[in-house]
Formats: structure tokens, sequence, C-alpha cells
């Protein structure tokens, strides 16, 4: 940590009021293990096995509440291993990061990651055994990004199919029919995608062409999601009548416009501050965008009990990054 031992010639007044800037090496470094763990990020998870749930046409049961506690531990294991895996490269381009700067050992980060990866598949067991034959490869996909797949092309793919496995991690758990949640999946995978790959450049001056494409997958799912693709049915036991279509068009419409903006400004300019709020919009926009797949699968409750966590997760990065 970094802790400073005071000059013996100091005054007694200065022994007993210590600097408060200066972290105590007995006491864990809080706010370190927030920006560790990009705590406004973790209130995205639980829209994904709740999403799940909907479009598989299952009631959010015992089962869901242990997909989600299952999906927050993968999820923030992930964040942990993440930084541990960039601490070199952190230390020359973001040297105030927890790692780096000191506030958090690196052992610790790697310690979290496995303790939550093992906790993720526990719950996820207890969850039944097809929760965990989709937990399993969710958390090997999570290991396999950070550690080998990050800076490779394959990158932004892996990242995508852990929020896809994820969404079906909740409808496996809940019981209903994987085969109904995969359009839902494939949507927000898609959305993943594009936050990934823009966020390469997030260090660096980057192109346009990032940015735009991700605007335009933008559009792509806002149509999508009133204009269900081939295969994509409502189950017989949930209708989609004006109250869910109204409630799909209008968290459709906010999806859209949390990211519309900073992604044109990203493409106009590509500058690393810029990129990073378009990130963090990226980011955001995934409730709205689970709160609209549930609400077309004629699950309004669920979906505006999802959009009660979006601006918990706005308040909380205004003081911790998502990025």
């Amino acid at each position: 940590m970094g802790h400073q031992v005071g000059d013996p010639a100091s005054t007694t007044e200065q022994r007993r009021t210590p600097d408060p800037r200066t972290p105590d090496p007995r006491t864990p470094d809080l706010r370190a293990w927030a920006e560790l763990l990009r705590l406004p990020a973790l209130f995205t998870v639980p829209g994904d096995a709740l999403a799940g749930a909907a479009a598989a046409s299952a009631r959010p049961d015992r089962r869901t509440l242990l997909a989600i506690a299952s999906s927050l531990c993968l999820y923030e294991a992930g964040m942990a291993l993440n930084d541990w895996a960039d601490r070199a490269e952190d230390a020359a381009e973001r040297p105030h990061r927890p790692l780096p700067s000191g506030r958090v050992r690196p052992a610790a980060a790697l310690g979290a990651a496995c303790a939550l990866t093992a906790a993720g598949l526990a719950l996820a067991a207890r969850a039944g055994r097809p929760a965990l034959t989709v937990a399993a490869p969710l958390a090997a996909t999570v290991w396999s990004y950070d550690l080998v797949l990050k800076g490779t092309p394959a990158g932004p793919f892996a990242m995508a199919a852990a929020r896809g496995l994820d969404l079906l991690l909740g409808a496996a758990a809940t019981g209903g029919r994987i085969g109904r949640a995969l359009p839902s999946a494939a949507l927000l995978s898609t959305h993943t995608l594009a936050v990934t790959t823009v966020s390469r450049q997030e260090t660096r001056d980057g192109t346009p062409a990032a940015p735009l494409s991700a605007l335009a997958t933008t559009g792509a799912l806002t149509w999508l999601l009133h204009h269900r693709p081939p295969g994509d049915r409502p189950s017989p036991r949930r209708r989609r009548p004006g109250l869910a279509a109204a409630t799909t068009t209008a968290l459709t419409a906010a999806y859209a416009a949390t990211v519309a903006r900073p992604y044109l400004h990203a493409a106009l300019n590509p500058s690393p501050p810029l990129t990073q709020r378009a990130v963090g919009a990226g980011v955001r926009a995934t409730i709205p965008l689970q709160c609209a797949l549930a609400a077309r699968s004629g699950a309004v409750a669920t979906a505006l009990l999802t959009a009660a966590l979006a601006p918990v997760a706005q308040r909380f990065a205004k003081r911790v990054s998502v990025t």
C-alpha cells in the first residue's frame, strides 16, 4: 500500500492526525476494490438471467436468484482477473488503476478471481445440472478471454459469447427451454460485441470505424427488437398486448438514446476521453436492452424491475469508473 511513515521529528498533533488521503495498510482499500471490480457495471448483470428466464417463458424463482448470484460472482471474477492479466500494461497506460498504484496486491486480485469463480460454479450447481452445464463454459470463456483471447481478433467475440451464455444461464436455471432464449442471447451478444470492439481503442487515439459500427449495430438492434427474426416467436402462454408492446417501445427507445450520442461523438473525435465515455454508455445501455428483451417476451413486471437498476448504476458510475 502507499502508506507513508511519519517523520520522527513530527509534532504530537501531526502524529495524531494522519493525512486522510494516505491509505491505512491495516485496512483494505475499499475504493480500490470497487474500482478493480467495476462496481457500477455489476448492476448490468442481474438483467441477463431475468431476460433469459423471460425469453424461455419461465417465471423467476429461487433458481433464478441462484443464477443471478452465480452470474455476479463470475462477472466479478472476470473483472479481477482482467486487471491481474493487464497489470504490466496498466502500469504504463493507467498507473492510477488499483494494481499498478499498489492499492491492491496482484496476488489478492488473482485469489479473488479464483474464489469468485469457484463460488459462481457452486451457486450454479445449486440451481441444477442444466445451470451448471451453462455456467461451466461461461467460466471457461471468462478465463480464456482475460488470459489468452483479449488481445486477439477473437477477443470481442469471446466477450460477446460470455454475455450470451449469461442470459442462457438464467433460462437454464429457471427450467425454461434454452432454445427459446437463443434469439435474445444473440441480440445481447451483438450489443456486447459492438461495445467491446469500441473499448479496444479507449486508451489511444483510434479511428471512427469502431464507434460508427457500434452506432449502426444499435440501429439494427433497435429495429430487431420490434421485428422478431424467424423462429423467435412468443410463447403461447405469454401474449404481447398493448402494455407489453408499449413497454417494449419505451425501453427500446431508452436503449438507443443511451448510446447514440456518445457513439456519434466518439466517431467524430475518436480520442481516449470520448471513446471511454462511449464505452461507459454502452455498458449502461445493457440494462435497458435487457429490459426491452424481457418486455417483448411479455414479462413486463420483470422488465420494470430490471429497469430500476439503471439509476442505481448511474449513481455509482459517478463515483467509480466502469472502464
